[in-house]
């Protein structure tokens, strides 16, 4: 729900789950729907637009659609913009809105809108993990991402929001006995890697959660940009802001596509019943180094887990999960953020 909520504390509770009998039914006819250029958003209108939000209220569920699953349906407890066949899919122009996993089975990962723990009357989804498997490349890892892929028009900029909740498990991370550089939260392309094979004008920025340290310590936001093949182009410096754990909190982003001189990438958290802080606002590369003719992003994961196999394991040896909580995404154009001067990255 999108009105503000009193945050109950984390409770582990085991859920039970209806299955949805006409679900895989429903999911072979979203592709048809789906594939289209057909455009109603109007692009000539000055100003903040929302484009799309959900609180994954309604009938707004995960299906199966092959190897992975597809969102779909729309959030009526919203007066508009709230579905995501219709509003995100056929309005905003995404092809693929899919629940991505690269393998694995239920028992190892899922991504479901279920209750909200301790909050009944309020959906969310759900991202679980619990064990990796062979994925792409044949490399053994965990991973469950919302997919919003093949826009034809880029964004040269856009804005988006989520509430965010990092249950109590996640404090297992913090006695891990090395480094945590590789736990992604959110991957914005431009372009993706993988169209056509090898492409050299791919581009990757990725938000993630670290641990800076081989030794017991808090946990720390990460952000960096990539060429292909995992060409380093930068990486900020690990913010002092703290990762809020076992309470719910707003993750706000803006992109500005641009080079090392013009490109810009915002990041602000706010904890319920918090202040808001600015995590990084940077200037830098926000698109590939060597690109002659940028376009805009068209793909990006905005709601993303993504790791290792030994950073699950170490959270399912003491009995704990990865796992994340989302609700009330909001994705804007024309809205930049105002009360935060950026500073340069550098490459």
């Amino acid at each position: 729900m999108f009105l503000r909520r009193c945050s109950l504390p984390f409770l582990a509770v085991s859920l039970c789950l209806a299955v949805f009998a006409s679900a895989h039914a429903q999911a072979e006819t979203l592709a048809p729907e789906l594939m289209t250029t057909e455009t109603t958003i109007d692009h000539s209108a000055d100003g903040p637009r929302l484009l799309f939000r959900s609180g994954f209220e309604g009938d707004t569920r995960v299906v199966p659609a092959g190897a992975d699953d597809a969102l779909i349906g729309k959030d009526d407890s919203l007066p508009d913009r709230s579905d995501w066949v219709e509003d995100m899919g056929k309005a905003v122009g995404f092809t693929k809105i899919e629940i991505e996993y690269t393998g694995g089975d239920p028992s190892q990962r899922f991504g479901r809108v279920v209750p909200e723990p301790g909050n009944p009357d309020n959906h969310v989804l759900w991202f679980w993990l619990n064990d990796g498997w062979k994925a792409d490349m044949g490399a053994t890892k965990a991973r469950v991402q919302l997919d919003l892929y093949g826009r034809e028009k880029g964004f040269p900029e856009f804005y988006q929001s989520v509430r965010v909740l990092l249950p109590g498990d996640w404090l297992g991370l913090r006695t891990l006995p090395e480094k945590i550089t590789w736990l992604t939260i959110a991957e914005f392309w431009n372009n993706v890697y993988w169209v056509p094979p090898n492409n050299p004008t791919g581009f990757r920025i990725g938000v993630g959660i670290g641990k800076p340290t081989g030794d017991t310590s808090d946990l720390s936001f990460l952000l960096s940009a990539e060429d292909p093949r995992q060409k380093h182009v930068w990486r900020a410096p690990i913010s002092p802001v703290k990762v809020p754990i076992g309470t719910w909190f707003t993750l706000e982003y803006y992109f500005k596509e641009g080079d090392n001189e013009n490109g810009r990438f915002f990041m602000a958290v706010t904890p319920d019943g918090g202040q808001r802080e600015v995590v990084y606002d940077v200037t830098g590369w926000t698109q590939n180094t060597t690109d002659p003719a940028p376009d805009g992003i068209t793909d990006w994961n905005p709601l993303k887990l993504y790791t290792s196999k030994e950073i699950v394991d170490h959270l399912r040896n003491q009995g704990k999960t990865l796992q994340i909580y989302w609700d009330d995404f909001e994705l804007w154009e024309n809205r930049q953020p105002t009360d935060s001067t950026p500073t340069p990255v550098g490459k």
